[in-house]
């Protein structure tokens, strides 16, 4: 039996103009993280991710942490979805850039429901895939992870693919995949069991790495 380790990238850039890059915090975060691994004596027999610039730059802190070679094979089944445009599908306008803890809220709860209206075929977000076809680019990445490897195995991902995982795994509702979603950390670590029959989960969005007064403001959600 495997063990695959799903992880979140590093805090990213919410509010800036690019947010698809890694702040100074979320390598800092990836660096730790393969510290951890370092730590635990944690080989991988392979990687995979997404194809985003926040997953290859997690996996390069990652990989600096740890002090090993590690090629991650890209996927984009298992880039996140495109939160501008699953609001734009619902809302008039572009959103104000979140400035007060109210923005906050209101950005994603109209986050919220636009996810809703697109897992349930309501809307069509331009320039992405429906949620079945989202939901079959994860679930292409666990096949693959369990007909080809038997020991411990990398994902580097989002929060929407990793959230979807974990329900799909489940067998859990749109609703609750959303909520699993909203609420991952920044380098948080999921883990599954595998056999060439099944995923069977094990732990869901865990920070061993920050376990430890120094690390109390590296939590974050971005």
């Amino acid at each position: 039996m495997g063990t695959l380790y799903l992880v979140r990238h590093g805090q990213a850039s919410f509010g800036a103009a690019d947010y698809d890059q890694l702040s100074p915090m979320g390598m800092q975060q990836s660096v730790r993280l393969g510290e951890y691994f370092a730590h635990k004596g944690l080989v991988f027999e392979a990687a995979l991710t997404g194809t985003l610039r926040r997953h290859s730059q997690t996996v390069d802190g990652i990989r600096a942490g740890a002090g090993l070679s590690l090629d991650a094979l890209p996927w984009p089944g298992l880039n996140e979805y495109d939160s501008a445009a699953v609001i734009a599908a619902i809302h008039p306008g572009p959103l104000k850039k979140p400035d007060s803890p109210e923005a906050y809220r209101n950005h994603f709860r109209i986050l919220r429901d636009g996810l809703t209206q697109w897992m349930n075929g309501v809307v069509s977000p331009k320039g992405m895939p429906s949620y079945t076809e989202f939901v079959q680019g994860i679930t292409s990445a666990l096949d693959h992870v369990r007909k080809n490897h038997s020991g411990n195995v990398l994902i580097v991902s989002s929060g929407g693919p990793i959230s979807t995982a974990v329900c799909h795994i489940l067998g859990t509702t749109p609703e609750t995949t959303i909520e699993l979603n909203l609420r991952i950390r920044n380098s948080a670590i999921t883990e599954f069991a595998f056999n060439p029959k099944r995923h069977t989960l094990l732990t869901y969005n865990t920070l061993p790495h920050l376990d430890a007064a120094a690390y109390a403001d590296w939590v974050t959600f971005a």
